[in-house]
């Protein structure tokens, strides 16, 4: 099909559904006000894929007493606020309601962030500066990264440390763009703040860090070879900040999307998420809010990766199987946890969705580390994240620990990856990540029962340690 037919069908879909919209609204009665108002609270609503029933789905949102926050027809979800404490059924009913697929509400808690301002997005993003290529000196600190030698990521730097080409969003707290091993790498005019109740806000500084977990992720991904600090994986490549964690620490569904559905437009390759999404552990796919979220979540996903955005993803820091889940006792945490029956339909997002990379994490010793969750067929690949020196905000640096350190290592390989193979796609750097990673055994001493399958692939370390050597070599 033709660039012109699809944009003169799309047109006519558009008119259609703007005729499908008057229509339906001039025997719609105006909603009444609602008697007795809960807490503000923020939802998914899903519908088809398209802007004509995007339209419609946010007619069913205004119908319910609700308003729109943000609309992303792209992949059918709705982001939508309300104080109405029957949103969720109402919203499915009347004329409109027959053009929503499920709805549900987002948190258990009010929203903290309260109403969506309009025109949250505002003006252009400041231009990142340019860098001029380093020489291959080793930075004063590098000698400390017992992790980049571990993965063979200062073999790798021999050959390359990764081209300018390449685009690594960091989708964390914020990053600091200011500090002088980042500033070099740092691309400002793809960053963006996620966390003002999901809309994307591009104002100049949006993005900077509200704590130090995204600025550390952010070195280990991508610290610059400037003679100042430490060493990226990819030193090479550009970073951006997308900021879905608020200030209370919570990365709430409508900031993940935001966060999926940006890197997707703005042309980044792969992406890190070092976090899981709140306020459940595991988001089960029954037929209330948990489904609904799941199902829009799944959908940013499976968006990104077809735009050519590989996502990488921490496996979680709660020595917890997640090949055989039976229980969770910590969810929902923005309010009161309860503790329920769960199952393999219960996924740990964004990593155990289809299509993104679970990063388990390694000591110094090669063991896995005893925070880190595992899981046979879930686990990709492991990476060092026990005790890893990196970037903090203020120009400073730290040593940190856990998955969220492990999974930047994988994400910054699949950079140098993508660098040296730039016609790759999502699906065959995963393949290449798979193939090229080292296999590590299960231990022996002492037998862990939980670490089931082979040397060539298992619950504790998935197809083995990554390797940045092999991913740079042509």
């Amino acid at each position: 099909m033709s660039r012109t037919t699809r944009r003169t069908r799309l047109t006519a879909g558009l008119a259609i559904a703007t005729l499908a919209v008057a229509s339906l609204g001039t025997s719609t009665a105006q909603a009444s006000p609602l008697e007795e108002a809960g807490p503000l609270m923020n939802y998914v609503v899903n519908t088809k894929a398209n802007p004509g029933h995007s339209m419609l789905a946010e007619r069913a949102v205004e119908a319910a007493g609700g308003s729109v926050v943000q609309s992303w027809p792209q992949i059918g979800v709705v982001i939508a606020q309300s104080t109405n404490p029957d949103f969720r059924a109402d919203v499915r009913t009347g004329l409109f309601g027959r053009f929503v697929q499920s709805a549900g509400a987002t948190r258990t808690a009010a929203v903290s962030e309260g109403p969506a301002t309009a025109g949250a997005t505002t003006g252009d993003a400041a231009k990142g500066e340019a860098s001029v290529e380093a020489a291959p000196v080793l930075d004063p600190r590098e000698s400390e990264q017992w992790d980049m030698a571990a993965i063979k990521a200062d073999k790798a730097h021999e050959i390359t440390d990764g081209s300018r080409k390449v685009l690594v969003g960091v989708n964390d707290s914020g990053v600091d763009d200011q500090h002088p091993d980042l500033k070099p790498n740092f691309d400002a005019a793809n960053s963006v703040n996620c966390v003002d109740n999901g809309r994307p806000d591009t104002t100049p500084g949006a993005w900077r860090p509200n704590g130090s977990h995204g600025t550390h992720v952010a070195g280990t991904i991508a610290a610059a070879r400037n003679g100042v600090g430490i060493v990226g994986v990819a030193p090479g490549v550009r970073i951006a900040s997308v900021k879905v964690v608020n200030t209370d620490g919570f990365i709430y569904p409508e900031y993940a999307i935001c966060g999926f559905i940006w890197a997707a437009e703005h042309g980044m390759d792969v992406t890190n998420h070092s976090y899981f999404i709140d306020p459940w552990t595991f988001w089960c796919n029954d037929n209330g809010d948990q489904g609904a979220v799941q199902e829009a979540v799944r959908r940013a996903v499976n968006f990104a990766t077809n735009k050519g955005v590989l996502s990488v993803a921490a496996a979680g820091n709660a020595n917890y199987d997640l090949a055989n889940k039976t229980t969770d006792n910590s969810s929902p945490n923005d309010t009161t946890p309860v503790t329920r029956p769960i199952n393999a339909g219960c996924l740990d997002m964004p990593t155990e969705l289809p299509g993104v990379i679970t990063v388990a994490s390694t000591t110094k010793t090669g063991a896995r580390s005893g925070f880190s969750n595992l899981g046979l067929n879930v686990i990709d690949v492991a990476a060092p994240g026990s005790s890893i020196l990196s970037t903090i905000p203020d120009g400073k640096y730290g040593v940190s620990s856990g998955t969220s350190m492990a999974s930047p290592h994988v994400a910054g390989v699949a950079a140098l990856m993508k660098s040296a193979h730039p016609y790759w796609g999502p699906r065959e750097l995963t393949r290449a990540l798979h193939k090229q990673a080292d296999d590590v055994a299960c231990p022996t001493a002492p037998v862990d029962a939980r670490c089931t399958g082979t040397t060539a692939e298992n619950a504790f370390f998935g197809e083995g340690l990554v390797d940045a050597l092999d991913a740079v070599k042509r």
